[in-house]
């Protein structure tokens, strides 16, 4: 049993007969009445995302979890399957396990979160950033970079993300997974 001073990004929770990951938190201590937590719970097994406030104290059930290393080998329908780096098992995935899918592209080292207790696999965690390639995108415009104006682009996994107007085709992007926003362009 865990309390709410053990709350931090990533811990995954049973809560309501299910198993939630916590992805974002707020300790807060109002100047009147007891302290609390606030909480951003993502479900394990539906990807539903639910705000939800625990007294400060309040006994939580914590889940057993290890992270392991997998290579993403292909997409099937709305299955993903995962091959481990250190032995090569592969597992199979399905696809609201995982947080923005379509920012993943063959051969992307992610990290899975997987329950001790029953080795079912609860979430696939991308790496902060990729570097994506522009494959579709509207010709850039010489000196139109004055404001912040964005435009569709389609990247090679077939994600599309906004991105500044001086983007073009061919150009390699790094993108937050976290977000699925644009952050820079990468020089070669």
């Amino acid at each position: 049993m865990a309390s709410t001073s053990d709350i931090r990004n990533g811990l995954c929770i049973k809560y309501n007969h299910d198993i939630y990951k916590i992805i974002e938190f707020l300790h807060v201590k109002p100047g009147k009445g007891p302290a609390f937590v606030r909480t951003k719970l993502k479900s394990v097994t539906n990807g539903k995302v639910i705000d939800n406030t625990f007294s400060a104290g309040h006994k939580i059930d914590e889940v057993r979890v290890e992270t392991h290393r997998f290579q993403y080998l292909y997409p099937e329908g709305e299955l993903f399957h995962f091959m481990n780096v250190d032995d090569y098992n592969q597992i199979i995935i399905n696809k609201n396990t995982i947080d923005n899918p379509e920012l993943m592209k063959e051969g992307e080292i992610v990290t899975i979160i997987i329950n001790s207790e029953d080795e079912m696999p609860l979430s696939v965690e991308l790496p902060a950033n990729v570097i994506l390639e522009v494959t579709a995108t509207e010709p850039g415009i010489k000196g139109n970079t004055a404001t912040n104006a964005t435009k569709p682009a389609t990247v090679e996994t077939g994600a599309i993300v906004n991105v500044p107007l001086f983007i073009n085709e061919g150009d390699k992007i790094k993108v937050e997974t976290v977000k699925g926003t644009y952050k820079e362009r990468v020089k070669e």
